[in-house]
């Protein structure tokens, strides 16, 4: 009887130490070192808007937001920028070129000093990176991959991936790209057939950068490769609505519609991911191949079986799935991005246009154009540059 009132007794004392030490984190991290940012920020004579609770200034970023795209845009110009960040334009009034403002609980600097900038990011950028809320807010599709990775982590991730990026490398690419243009550019002519005369032209571009990175990356597991890219793309919808609540302690723990449903998403992407990783490593084992193959993952695969063999790792097939969903995320949205932009342009500027047109048709001779023709492609050049 006695043993088991002393086991009660440590256990309660356990129990009971447990909950202060996570109360005290608790208020250490959402009060006491936000509070103690903001005091130094502002010795500095760096100032911002006052932070609302664990929201930060969350809720006045969607307000003025709201307001803000509430119409249309009256026509079409570059200076966006107080329709797309009204409080970025707001504060930046009241606080000066050097503020900071709160995202929850996390503060956020913003310079617009192009010396501070060049500083930061060529003297300490492997001391700056993405945050903790960035990080847990994309970590279910992109995982601990170059995109989301800090420090040291980032420059050995960045040393795995470079030669995927290498001239060369590029150049092999282009008959994809061409194929798979030459695949979306047919299907719009046939709606145009079918008697179509308005299309959502950013559709279109999605799907053409998703077919280029699927064969880039997974080449002869190209079907695989799109399922995954739809999988990612609800992944990545479910994960922004889940991310707004992070801001509130141990939200990312309940077992909310989103949650369930981003770890449904997340194990099937990485079932397939491993299944195709997996038949790479099989091929090598038994033979049927001197390489992981020549695209994207096989690189990655590559450059991790060199390592290994160095003795400074073993293959981190985690870590090669988390590249994987990085290179999916970031090689075909901002590049749809782009590529939708500069076809409005295009639409809204009908004699750069046929400038554009003539100069592809001579140089090109009315065929599709090859890597030795680009260099000479000079007005596509600076519609480039000042895209």
């Amino acid at each position: 009887m006695a043993a088991m009132v002393v086991c009660l007794t440590i256990l309660s004392v356990l129990f009971i130490s447990l909950v202060f030490k996570l109360v005290f984190d608790t208020i250490h991290c959402y009060i006491l070192i936000p509070r103690r940012i903001k005091n130094m920020m502002q010795k500095q004579g760096v100032r911002g808007p006052k932070p609302r609770g664990l929201t930060g200034n969350i809720i006045e970023m969607v307000t003025l937001t709201s307001q803000s795209t509430v119409n249309d845009m009256d026509g079409v110009h570059h200076d966006v920028v107080g329709r797309l960040l009204p409080h970025y334009v707001k504060w930046s009034n009241s606080y000066g070129k050097r503020f900071i403002y709160w995202h929850g609980i996390e503060p956020r600097m913003c310079l617009t000093e192009i010396e501070l900038i060049k500083e930061l990011m060529t003297k300490h950028h492997l001391v700056t990176g993405k945050s903790w809320l960035q990080q847990q807010g994309s970590k279910h599709f992109t995982g601990k991959g170059l995109l989301m990775a800090n420090g040291q982590e980032w420059y050995h991730q960045r040393h795995i991936a470079a030669p995927a990026f290498m001239g060369d490398k590029l150049k092999s690419y282009s008959t994809h790209m061409v194929e798979c243009t030459k695949h979306m550019l047919q299907s719009l002519l046939n709606e145009v057939k079918s008697g179509q005369n308005e299309f959502e032209i950013g559709e279109y571009m999605t799907r053409l950068t998703a077919d280029i990175i699927a064969r880039t990356e997974f080449d002869t597991s190209y079907e695989k490769g799109k399922q995954i890219f739809h999988l990612l793309t609800s992944l990545q919808h479910r994960c922004a609505q889940a991310s707004r609540h992070l801001c509130f302690p141990g939200s990312r723990f309940f077992p909310t519609k989103y949650n369930r449903e981003i770890k449904a998403l997340k194990m099937e992407v990485e079932r397939l991911l491993m299944e195709i990783i997996q038949s790479r490593k099989d091929c090598m084992e038994i033979g049927r191949s001197s390489s992981y193959g020549n695209d994207l993952l096989g690189i990655l695969l590559n450059e991790m079986e060199k390592e290994r063999r160095g003795g400074k790792f073993k293959i981190n097939l985690e870590l090669i799935m988390d590249e994987c969903k990085t290179f999916f995320f970031a090689g075909h949205e901002t590049t749809a991005l782009l590529l939708t932009w500069t076809v409005m342009l295009l639409a809204t500027n009908p004699h750069w246009q046929q400038k554009v047109r003539d100069e592809v048709n001579k140089v090109c001779d009315g065929g599709v154009p090859s890597l030795d023709q680009l260099p000479k492609l000079t007005l596509v050049t600076i519609l480039c540059i000042y895209i």
